[in-house]
C-alpha cells in the first residue's frame, strides 16, 4: 500500500545552508584556544550535535581546563556571528522548497542549532517556506534523539510514514529514523551509508518532488 507524501522535514546546517563548515571552523577555533587539535575521531561528537553537546565534548577533551557552560556560550556567539555574515543557501535548496510549495507539500525546519541561529537562517532562506521550525532547547532532548522530529510532526499534524526527512549527518539521520521517517541523506562533512528506508544522494540538485514522493510511497 503506497503512502502519499504529506510533508518534508529539513535539517538546516549542511543540508539547506552552507553552515556546517562555519560550525566546524567555530569548534576548531575554540579547541585551539584550549590547546586541542580536532581529528576525524571528534567529528561524530560535534557534527549534527547541539552546541551543549559539542561544548561538553571539548570540555571532556580539555580534561577540566574549561567549563562546559562557558564553552557553550563562546561557541554560540562565534557561530552566530559567522552565520550572520556568511550564510548562503546550498545549490538547489530554494528551488526544492519552491517545488514543494507548488506541489502542496508542507515543510518543516528541524535543527540542532539554537533559536538565534535558526532565526538568522530563516531570514536568509525565507520564513514563508516553512510551516514550523524546531531549534535546540525546544524539546526535552535534541538530535540524535527523535524528539525534534517528533515535535515537528506534531506541529504539522502528520504521521511519520507520510513524511521524508532530509539530512546531511549521521546524527541527524539517526534522529529522523528514530522518529519513524524515511530519510534522504545528502552528506556534507561526514559520510552516510545507504540503509533500508534511507536514500543517499550527492546534492539537492539531484532531488525533486518526484523522488520525494517515491520515497514516501515505498514506506
Amino acid at each position: 500500500m503506497s503512502t502519499e507524501l504529506q510533508a518534508v522535514l529539513f535539517d538546516m546546517d549542511g543540508t539547506l545552508v552552507d553552515t556546517e563548515r562555519l560550525w566546524l571552523r567555530t569548534v576548531e577555533t575554540e579547541a585551539l584556544g584550549l590547546g586541542l587539535d580536532l581529528t576525524d575521531a571528534d567529528l561524530p561528537f560535534v557534527l549534527g550535535r547541539s552546541i551543549e553537546d559539542s561544548a561538553a565534548h571539548l570540555a571532556h577533551r580539555a580534561d577540566g581546563r574549561a567549563e562546559t557552560a562557558r564553552l557553550g556560550t563562546a561557541l554560540e556567539r562565534r557561530f552566530t556571528e559567522l552565520v550572520r555574515g556568511q550564510v548562503v543557501p546550498l545549490p538547489g535548496a530554494v528551488e526544492l522548497l519552491s517545488a514543494l510549495r507548488a506541489g502542496g507539500v508542507a515543510t518543516a525546519l528541524v535543527s540542532a542549532s539554537p533559536r538565534p541561529v535558526v532565526d538568522t537562517v530563516l531570514d536568509v532562506l525565507g520564513r514563508h517556506w516553512f510551516s514550523t521550525s524546531v531549534a535546540a532547547g525546544e524539546t526535552p532532548r535534541t538530535k540524535p534523539f527523535p524528539d525534534p522530529y517528533r515535535a515537528a510532526l506534531a506541529a504539522l499534524g502528520t504521521d511519520p510514514t507520510a513524511c521524508v526527512a532530509v539530512e546531511d549527518s549521521p546524527t541527524g539521520v539517526e534522529s529522523a529514523e528514530a522518529a519513524g521517517c524515511a530519510v534522504l541523506a545528502v552528506p556534507s562533512l561526514a559520510p552516510v551509508p545507504p540503509a533500508p528506508r534511507r536514500t543517499v544522494t550527492r546534492s539537492l540538485l539531484d532531488v525533486d518532488l518526484g523522488l520525494l514522493r517515491r520515497l514516501a510511497a515505498e514506506l
